[in-house]
């Protein structure tokens, strides 16, 4: 390899498919927080990042963003 030479990032991932109904992903995201009273309080953080994530997947689907 050259010394000047530096790699070049290949293409983006495609997206994986996507739920036909994205109602499910936010009923599934929601039930993420049935448990939480269960789960200490340091918990918590992690369950509701978790499904913040989950939430914002399936809404973006929903406008195709």
């Amino acid at each position: 390899m050259h010394p000047n030479v530096h790699p070049v990032p290949g293409p983006p991932p495609t997206p994986g498919p996507q739920q036909t109904d994205p109602r499910a992903g936010i009923d599934e995201a929601v039930a993420g927080l049935d448990d939480l009273d269960t789960l200490p309080p340091a918990e918590h953080v992690d369950r509701f990042e978790a499904v913040h994530t989950e939430l914002t997947v399936a809404l973006s689907s929903i406008d195709k963003v």
